[in-house]
């Protein structure tokens, strides 16, 4: 069938299947690691098993939430910070999780480049299986595709896909009224959203990622590069606790569009701004980039990475629980009659 023509490989069009086993093997202690009730099986199967029952569930509801990290993989891939960038895609998807009252069960990753690098990809899934780790998710699989010609060779693109549970009749939100407090839960930086405008505004600065950052004690890339923080334990441990009625992850769209997202018809929410300090990142950007107010709470998080809607009379209780638990949290305001949302004061 080949007669009078060089035969020809895989490898030699670009993709290298021992370099794909070998990065299989030196991710599984990682995958390990994260191994929690209800884990079936490890990697390397065509799919994998999770047992319900085994994670303590007896009648539950399954929610998913897909997520990818942007652009700001691209600061990343420039400056080799590779190790948190994982972490980023786990938060991503299981910050969405939470908001609906699930607990999250398992984590599986898409991670797609030009030309697979065993070594640099080791560090990436390492960082998505801690992740998982921190937010009590088992990274049970995932995909790694090799593909020459759609990327460059060290470019790479990362998804995920987080699967998690909760017993009927205990999905969020539910019970939202007029009269309920706003707690705000602080960010730890930019998190995964506004990266084009974020890379846009350091392009006309001139400065290079290696600078020392003038709002951080770093430099200028690694200091945009704090991952995205993890609200899963603290947040579940606040809904058991009762009194909570939604939450809202401050993703793409800050305040102003995701709140409103777990607000029933009818009902908005006053916000004064000047119940927080805007973190010296943000301050930095709005300086640099000209940012209005309005787009600066459009557009990024603004220092407020997840917001839980709560009754008023257990909004104390609750925000020394999530105090304890490492959160720094700011009574942002309430819920309102009228859709919409009510900002007054300034960003400080």
């Amino acid at each position: 069938m080949s007669e009078g023509k060089n035969g020809l490989s895989y490898a030699q069009a670009g993709v290298d299947i021992d370099a794909g086993n070998a990065l299989v093997e030196a991710i599984k202690p990682a995958a390990k690691a994260t191994t929690r009730p209800g884990v079936m099986a490890g990697l390397g199967g065509f799919g994998a098993l999770f047992d319900l029952k085994g994670a303590g569930y007896t009648d539950p509801i399954l929610v998913a939430a897909t997520d990818g990290v942007g652009t700001k993989l691209r600061i990343a891939i420039d400056t080799d910070h590779l190790d948190t960038i994982g972490i980023d895609l786990v938060a991503m998807c299981v910050n969405d999780l939470v908001c609906q009252g699930a607990e999250p069960l398992f984590f599986l990753d898409y991670f797609a480049t030009g030309k697979l690098d065993v070594p640099a990809a080791t560090r990436i899934i390492t960082g998505i299986a801690e992740g998982c780790r921190l937010s009590g998710a088992a990274l049970i699989g995932g995909e790694t595709a090799e593909m020459p010609g759609m990327y460059d060779a060290k470019d790479f693109d990362l998804a995920g896909f987080a699967v998690g549970a909760m017993e009927r009749g205990t999905d969020l939100p539910a019970g939202v009224q007029a009269g309920d407090v706003l707690l705000g839960l602080a960010s730890d930086g930019v998190h995964s959203n506004g990266y084009s405008l974020v890379r846009k505004i350091v392009e006309r600065t001139g400065l290079g990622w290696d600078v020392p950052a003038p709002f951080a004690a770093d430099t200028l890339g690694a200091a945009l590069l704090a991952p995205t923080r993890l609200y899963v334990k603290p947040a579940l441990a606040a809904v058991r606790a009762g009194g909570v009625h939604a939450l809202a992850h401050i993703t793409g769209g800050g305040l102003t569009e995701n709140l409103p997202r777990v607000l029933p018809d009818g009902l908005g929410a006053e916000i004064d701004l000047g119940a927080w300090s805007l973190p010296p990142v943000f301050r930095w950007l709005a300086e640099e980039g000209a940012i209005a107010e309005a787009e600066m709470l459009k557009t990024f998080n603004a220092g407020i990475g997840m917001v839980l809607v709560v009754a008023a009379d257990q909004a104390d209780a609750l925000s020394a629980l999530l105090s304890d638990a490492g959160e720094r949290v700011h009574q942002l305001g309430q819920v309102s009659e009228g859709a919409g949302i009510r900002y007054s004061g300034a960003l400080k």
